[in-house]
């Protein structure tokens, strides 16, 4: 019988050690001995030199996504007789690294923070290359990115025309601009990642579009690109960003009548399989749905198509990272308030919260996966948890493992590129993790582990001869 508790939408696997290419990265595989291997280096072999919770980046599957989805926007938009530019949206992940992965693509990087900006200008990134964004940008952070010769700064607010325009002013440049636009598209999405809608912070109001853009061209050390639009994150649709494109071109046509605009910013926000379940539209498919729709819009408005900005992150480091944790307690719970009686496998582990805050964030559903040695027992209902004070603590809601995972077995969770790492913290003062990439059997470190002493060295009450 069926346990109650598995949702519909969950599959009971035939083959628990499978790995779903939807899932998991480019490189990831079995051993011989059962054991998941990415980029050429088994699980067990990276936990034994870098400790779990482990991030591991897919370095192959990283660079041939950032070659592959620049592609596909340029093509798309090459089929329309116009141009596009990728920026690789760095909040999913960022390192030093990264950006120089992202910089030998020939992509573009969008920062939202001075630190941010910092770590891409370390990494030696153009500047000319750099889309700066934010909803709070400081002065210091504005006057970093015009120093340092950034291709785009997005205006989020009426104030931050006039900070920009001085900042520059006393720098004697001139800065270009984008102005965010909030269309009121509602992206079909977790409510916290739909960043459209008219009731939430980000972008300037359609209606006040022209006054907005009116005041940017009155400084003459502003120039204006065009407008920006960021509907929301993990869409697995095309008909919002196709409404937010045509809302924004009909309010491009208007702004064109007094002077240039030569491109259109359509964002990012581009969903990725973290089930079996999910069914992201591919990239390419995607581009040019979106493309194909710009250039009817264009036609109908007897406006010639301009140059195409795009803003993916996810779609790049997401399904190149996987997590690794050690199995630490199991335990059987029996559960009789939800109808017939039924059985979940908790299965702790020794992360959690601060190294995923996705599952407690936005009720993200992940998967998980023996790592360390393949099984042929039964599958049986999870859930992956981690060791922290909150009974939200999930890494994984709903997962299928089997019935012999024991202590000591080492887990493995796909498609944590993106939005993990950077979203990590040291809550319960657990030491943030290693980043490492592997590729062709190479390990590099891209974030070295914390360590407790690491925190203490924070804390001024510390002192060093106490610990």
């Amino acid at each position: 019988m069926k346990n109650p508790l598995i949702p519909e939408w969950l599959d009971v696997p035939g083959d628990l050690s499978h790995l779903d290419p939807r899932i998991w990265p480019r490189t990831a595989k079995r051993s011989e001995f059962g054991e998941i291997s990415i980029g050429g280096q088994v699980a067990s072999d990276l936990v034994r030199q870098f400790g779990s919770p482990l991030y591991v980046v897919d370095q192959e599957d990283f660079e041939a996504r950032l070659m592959s989805t620049g592609r596909a926007f340029s093509d798309a938009a090459q089929k329309i007789g116009t141009t596009a530019k990728t920026y690789y949206a760095s909040k999913a992940l960022l390192t030093t690294e990264v950006v120089r992965w992202v910089d030998q693509a020939g992509l573009s990087i969008d920062v939202s923070t001075g630190g941010e900006l910092a770590v891409a200008l370390a990494a030696g990134i153009d500047g000319a290359r750099i889309g700066l964004h934010g909803n709070n940008k400081s002065l210091v952070e504005i006057g970093r990115a015009i120093t340092a010769g950034v291709g785009a700064i997005v205006v989020d607010s009426e104030i931050e025309i006039e900070r920009i325009a001085s900042v520059a002013s006393a720098q004697d440049k001139v800065q270009a601009v984008r102005l965010r636009v909030n269309t009121g598209v509602h992206a079909h999405t977790h409510e916290y990642l739909a960043t459209a809608r008219e009731d939430q912070k980000f972008g300037i109001a359609l209606t006040d579009v022209p006054d907005m853009v009116a005041k940017i061209r009155s400084h003459s050390q502003l120039r204006f690109l065009g407008l920006h639009s960021h509907i929301g994150s993990q869409i697995f649709v095309v008909d919002g960003f196709i409404a937010a494109a045509e809302r924004l071109l009909d309010v491009h046509a208007r702004l064109l009548e007094n002077g240039e605009v030569p491109e259109l910013n359509l964002g990012g926000g581009f969903g990725i399989s973290y089930t079996a379940a999910d069914r992201p539209m591919e990239l390419s498919e995607l581009a040019g749905r979106i493309t194909t729709a710009v250039a009817a819009k264009c036609q109908r408005l007897g406006i010639s198509v301009p140059a195409l900005a795009f803003e993916p992150g996810r779609v790049i480091a997401g399904p190149a990272g996987i997590t690794l944790y050690s199995v630490g307690t199991i335990k059987e719970v029996r559960i009789t308030d939800q109808g017939a009686a039924a059985t979940r496998k908790y299965v702790s582990v020794d992360g959690g919260i601060s190294d995923n805050v996705r599952p407690a964030l936005y009720e993200a559903e992940y998967s998980a996966n023996l790592a360390s040695r393949s099984s042929d027992a039964e599958a049986v209902l999870s859930r992956v948890v981690g060791k922290h004070c909150e009974s939200g603590d999930i890494v994984v809601r709903h997962s299928m493992l089997p019935a012999d995972v024991a202590v000591n077995d080492l887990l493995a969770v796909p498609a944590t590129g993106a939005y993990c790492f950077s979203l990590s913290s040291n809550y319960n003062y657990l030491p943030r993790p290693a980043v490492i990439a592997v590729k062709a059997g190479v390990v590099k470190v891209l974030i070295r582990a914390e360590t407790e002493r690491d925190l203490l060295n924070r804390d001024a009450g510390f002192e060093p001869g106490e610990a």
